[in-house]
């Protein structure tokens, strides 16, 4: 890369030279086969930054991750042309707890947004002015979910177009392609698809036999419920794929070869609002045609919280020691090299649909998932408080979950759909003590308020979301006599989510 960004140089001074004996508009090579000219950038040797991000799709549901019914062909090409991940992780399976692990390097509970529909910590130097000070612009094109704009203060941020004929919001191609054809600094653009996300398409008589199937839903192939939503968002998966094509066309006509490109969705759709792998493990491909050797494969773990160390790494800054994440531009220059050992997961049932107390913590390394439900049924006793109101509501997320044991222990080469606990297994004594410390250890780093203790299991609220209250949005369905039950000193208050 050093000896690319000396021969950059030598061509632009080089031109600039003859640019003084003409009167044409000075060019790169790229740009001149290009439909609209542009002027040297002293920085090339610096990537433009696109990362396109889906919403609600599982990783099992890709061609190049195993299902040969779903027609992906846009991010099958990328992979082809780049890296593929299979350890790719969030921490956190709901839309805003996601995004904001992208944008700020900084687990859900240390960045504040752990909740959906909360905002970040407003002191949080999120990728707007973490990269702007690096000489980039930072765009956002499509979905948002994230908070409060004085964190996410996008240079140029462009909503979701009304289309025609199909269940959701595109995102906006127009501006896209004008963005590349004119822009003339570097730049990182978020590319968020409202899609697969339900609302899905109506398939007319769906066919089982045209779905794939694994072990936690091969009991539903006969539901034809939901064979009919699956149909429905396996052709909203297609029509991202479209999406995703335009995209693609746009950036091998406008931009050069020194575009690093990924391509993920945030979390699962499967495993939504739980810490399992079919929610956290997340498609991850990457492709940088300068840098990345095609066709490469990576089994190293990497998270969220990784991205913007990534950007910065790649921009040639130096991370903040604060974030979570770690550069992973190694990895993607091909050294076969582990970043992490441990990647991390948290559940907040509250402030969601259907809300119920019931927080979990998850940690895993390459091998071994430990998973702790604090209010589980098994300990709801040593939970309860002297305030029957407040019991009232940690009895209902119990009951909610009473399927769901206090611990969890799997063996995900094993066992990757996480179907067998492992718990009382005597030979994985050890292993499940060593994830249960170093649990615990990040837990406090997190300033996480919950312990390995009982009897700290809060009541959250926030803005919008009443824990006693039916109303719309949250849909709770509370037994009557329980609403409007809950006072403010029964809540544990977070500060920041305060209007």
């Amino acid at each position: 890369m050093k000896n690319q960004s000396i021969v950059t140089l030598l061509f632009s001074l080089l031109a600039l030279q003859f640019a003084g004996c003409s009167n044409e508009p000075l060019t790169t090579p790229a740009a001149s086969s290009k439909k609209l000219e542009k002027p040297i950038d002293t920085s090339a040797s610096r990537p433009n930054i696109i990362f396109y991000l889906a919403d609600d799709q599982d990783i099992t549901d890709y061609g190049v991750y195993g299902n040969e019914k779903v027609h992906t062909p846009s991010v099958d090409r990328l992979a082809h042309e780049g890296i593929m991940f299979k350890h790719a992780f969030t921490a956190q399976a709901i839309c805003a707890p996601s995004r904001t692990q992208l944008f700020t390097g900084k687990y859900p509970l240390k960045n504040g947004a752990f909740a959906n529909h909360t905002p970040t910590r407003p002191n949080i130097k999120s990728v707007t002015k973490q990269m702007r000070a690096l000489g980039y612009e930072v765009v956002l094109a499509g979905k948002s979910h994230v908070k409060p704009a004085s964190v996410y203060d996008w240079d140029q941020e462009w909503q979701p177009v009304p289309k025609k004929g199909v269940p959701r919001d595109y995102i906006p191609l127009a501006d896209i392609e004008k963005y590349f054809q004119t822009t003339t600094k570097p730049f990182v653009m978020f590319i968020a698809s409202k899609y697969p996300h339900g609302k899905y398409f109506d398939v007319k008589n769906p066919d089982a036999d045209k779905l794939k199937f694994h072990p936690f839903d091969q009991h539903l192939k006969s539901n034809k419920k939901y064979i009919k939503k699956r149909a429905g968002y396996y052709r909203s998966i297609e029509e991202d794929n479209t999406q995703l094509a335009h995209v693609l066309r746009m950036v091998d006509t406008h931009l050069t070869d020194n575009t690093l490109f990924i391509y993920s969705a945030d979390h699962g759709v499967s495993g939504k609002f739980s810490v399992k792998d079919i929610g956290l493990n997340v498609p991850f491909v990457v492709r940088w045609p300068s840098v990345i050797k095609a066709g490469s494969r990576s089994e190293q773990l990497v998270h969220y919280t990784d991205v913007l160390p990534t950007f910065i790494d790649a921009a040639g800054g130096q991370p903040e020691p604060s974030m979570d994440g770690k550069s992973f531009l190694n990895i993607l220059k091909g050294e076969d090299k582990a970043i992490h050992q441990y990647v991390y997961g948290v559940r907040t049932n509250q402030n969601i649909i259907n809300a119920r107390v019931f927080p979990s913590r998850m940690i895993r390394d390459i091998r071994y998932k430990y998973i702790r439900n604090f209010n589980a049924l098994e300990v709801l006793d040593q939970n309860l408080t002297d305030k029957a109101n407040i019991n009232a509501f940690l009895e209902l997320g119990a009951q909610r979950h009473k399927n769901e044991p206090f611990e969890e222990l799997y063996d995900l080469t094993n066992d990757p759909f996480e179907q067998n606990n492992l718990i009382s297994e005597p030979s994985l004594i050890t292993v499940k003590a060593r994830l249960q410390t170093q649990l615990f250890a990040w837990m406090k780093t997190q300033g996480d308020f919950l312990n390995e203790g009982f009897g700290n299991v809060p009541i959250i609220t926030a803005p919008t979301f009443k824990l006693d209250q039916n109303k719309p949005p949250i849909r709770t369905d509370v037994p009557k006599a329980l609403q409007n039950t809950l006072n403010p000193e029964d809540y544990f208050i977070i500060d920041h989510w305060r209007k």
